[in-house]
């Protein structure tokens, strides 16, 4: 699994190289390289250590994060796709839907640097609620927005402009996103001055739209296999996502 904490790293390889020295220096000859890479004790950290660490590195970069546990999820998602090599941008989307169409409830990572790229609005389905998304499905025609996780395909210009396919990466919960076309793209519905005169966001077909003018930018960011996660308190989804399990 190739987890890319840098800290963790820079510590280990520290330890190492110090640990190195030192014998060398008491025994110069007595020990050889590979000796050395027997006897070393390097301490390993479990996934969910790992994943706390990075969150960590997140919140001393930036000034809001998805909570702790929509994180998790994604992290797990994020490390199984990547080991099948599924993942070539090394980005993170969490749309958080147990959390109002009023708030900001949509992060796009940067795993590489730990930094929030982009924090943004972001609607749900028509017939998966109204302020609060409740209801999911990955049915053709149900109007309603589908959890789990994504890899980014690529965009195209239709009745909402510059959108962007995202494939399914669960059979039961999403895999039917091309059919339905639930893709990203671009809403005024999706804009936060909507919120002003209805009280929540416009709603979609299913698709996560975002704010017309945030649409190139976030496409861009997160187009060619990046992951997208959208994450819920849904039963069905977290006892049989087998994605959102170390």
């Amino acid at each position: 699994m190739t987890h890319k904490i840098i800290t963790v790293l820079a510590v280990l390889l520290f330890s190492f190289a110090f640990t190195t020295n030192s014998i060398v220096s008491e025994n110069p000859e007595l020990v050889t390289s590979s000796d050395l890479m027997e006897k070393t004790l390097v301490p390993t950290l479990s996934v969910e250590e790992e994943i706390n660490q990075l969150y960590t590195l997140f919140s001393e970069k930036n000034t809001s994060l998805p909570n702790l546990e929509s994180f998790k999820n994604g992290m797990l998602g994020y490390y199984k796709l990547e080991d099948k090599d599924l993942v070539k941008k090394e980005i993170l989307t969490i749309i958080d839907f147990t959390l109002s169409s009023t708030e900001k409830r949509m992060w796009v990572l940067d795993m590489a640097n730990q930094k929030v790229l982009l924090h943004s609005v972001v609607s749900h389905g028509k017939n998966t609620g109204g302020e609060f998304a409740t209801n999911f499905s990955n049915t053709v025609n149900s109007l309603q927005s589908s959890l789990g996780f994504y890899v980014t395909g690529e965009t195209y210009v239709g009745g909402n402009g510059l959108s962007l396919f995202i494939d399914g990466m669960e059979e039961e919960f999403n895999s039917k996103a091309r059919e339905r076309y639930v893709v990203i793209h671009g809403a005024n519905y999706a804009n936060p001055e909507f919120i002003s005169s209805r009280g929540m966001l416009g709603r979609s077909y299913g698709c996560p739209a975002v704010p017309t003018a945030l649409t190139k930018e976030f496409i861009d960011t997160i187009k060619g296999n990046s992951v997208l996660y959208i994450h819920s308190n849904d039963e069905t989804y977290k006892n049989n996502s087998e994605m959102i399990r170390a």
